[in-house]
């Protein structure tokens, strides 16, 4: 089973720089979707008809966040958000049930240019979120993919010391996310590659993408009982339409 995650940057956006073909491309059977900017009527759904069942969780604001997760495989359930109405105005998360797993699509707030949204996104939105998916981890393990907006350690990102005090690198965040390791996910892509250089965003300043002067910030993480069924994690840095590339993984059938 092949799953893939990509934070578009805007669905309408990445329509028309090649989206058919990347789904084409990739083949997979689950793609989750994130910072759509868009509700599901305002997407082109000519270039999702390949088999893929849609689930849409846009934002209230308008051109604003929003996830979204085509399947072909239909899921057990689905639910939008995380349960509090009061964090799911945003449309940051959609979870699909199947048999073996729950999948967890998510877009973590930003913490902006001024660290004016950081303590909500640590104190709150990733304390509040990770009791929501270990809730759902004592039911059935959890695939937790996304934009968690954070690179984790100074291995991912390529200029470390120049951002301690930046959005997405501050010691809160990677504390934060740290703490979702410490809950007992893994993170996917260290399986199988310890080194630097292998990055997921890149600003659209200084020609950073073509310098490859990235960070790190777009994952999936996995419950650990799932770790014997991992065959594959991956990094599709050479897609272009936004300035998120995809990530992904391979799953083994459990049989």
């Amino acid at each position: 089973m092949k799953l893939v995650s990509w934070n578009v940057n805007g669905i309408r956006s990445v329509a028309g720089k090649g989206f058919g073909d990347f789904l084409k491309f990739a083949d997979a059977d689950v793609i989750c979707l994130q910072e759509v900017k868009a509700l599901k009527e305002q997407a082109d759904h000519s270039i999702w008809e390949d088999g893929y069942q849609v689930h849409w969780n846009a934002a209230e604001r308008r051109g604003y966040s929003g996830t979204a997760i085509l399947t072909r495989i239909p899921p057990k359930s689905v639910q939008f958000g995380i349960g509090m109405p009061e964090h799911d105005t945003e449309g940051r998360v959609i979870t699909l049930e199947f048999d073996d797993w729950y999948l967890v699509n998510v877009y973590t707030p930003n913490s902006k240019r001024e660290l004016t949204r950081l303590e909500y996104r640590t104190q709150t939105w990733d304390r509040l979120f990770r009791e929501y998916v270990k809730s759902l981890e004592s039911r059935k393990p959890v695939i937790l993919c996304g934009d968690l907006n954070v690179a984790h350690q100074e291995i991912d990102l390529a200029r470390p010391k120049d951002n301690l005090q930046n959005a997405g690198f501050t010691i809160e965040e990677r504390t934060s996310f740290g703490s979702l390791i410490e809950a007992g996910f893994i993170d996917s892509f260290r399986e199988f590659e310890k080194g630097g250089g292998h990055y997921t965003w890149w600003s659209y300043q200084s020609q950073a993408r073509e310098r490859n002067i990235g960070w790190r910030i777009d994952y999936f993480l996995l419950s650990a009982v799932l770790k014997p069924r991992l065959k594959e994690a991956f990094i599709w840095p050479h897609i272009g339409g936004s300035d998120h590339c995809p990530v992904g993984v391979v799953m083994k059938n459990s049989r």
